[in-house]
């Protein structure tokens, strides 16, 4: 799909990250062209996945989630009936922001956001009575440095 999306539509797609809520005449006027072409490239970009979803951006600090842990896990399961277990163990669970398998000496590492050290806690042990994990480390972000859900187009 990717040699598909021209200028304009990169364009657009930057608009769009920058603030969604932006008028189809605004991201027309800002990428020089008119509000049918606009509204027909969006259409499109939805349609074929490009576009996954509007949404919002919420400050998890304001809202009491103020601890960030990036939990790294090591398994010795990788039988696909623990994988499908676990994976929809973490869909289920809302403090898990991000999940992904990797390459390496760690299986798998997710970004939860939780209110404190505490409810941390109750995730860890909620998890592991769930699906049997080889190794657990949590690391706490001390700092948030930089945050974005801007992709580089």
């Amino acid at each position: 799909m990717a040699d598909r999306i021209d200028a304009m539509d990169r364009n657009i797609l930057g608009e769009l990250q920058r603030d969604a809520s932006q008028s189809l005449d605004e991201i027309a006027k800002k990428t020089g062209s008119s509000k049918t072409p606009v509204w027909n490239r969006i259409k499109k970009m939805r349609a074929n996945g490009v576009i996954r979803q509007d949404t919002v951006v919420l400050d998890p600090e304001k809202l009491g989630l103020e601890a960030c842990f990036f939990v790294l896990i090591r398994t010795s399961e990788h039988e696909a009936d623990w994988q499908d277990r676990f994976l929809k163990t973490l869909q289920a669970r809302p403090e898990v922001l991000e999940a992904h398998r990797l390459a390496g000496d760690i299986d798998y590492i997710l970004k939860v956001r939780v209110a404190n050290a505490r409810a941390y806690d109750v995730f860890y042990q909620s998890l592991i009575s769930e699906v049997r994990i080889f190794n657990v480390t949590a690391l706490l972000s001390m700092e948030e440095i930089k945050s974005t859900t801007a992709l580089p187009l």
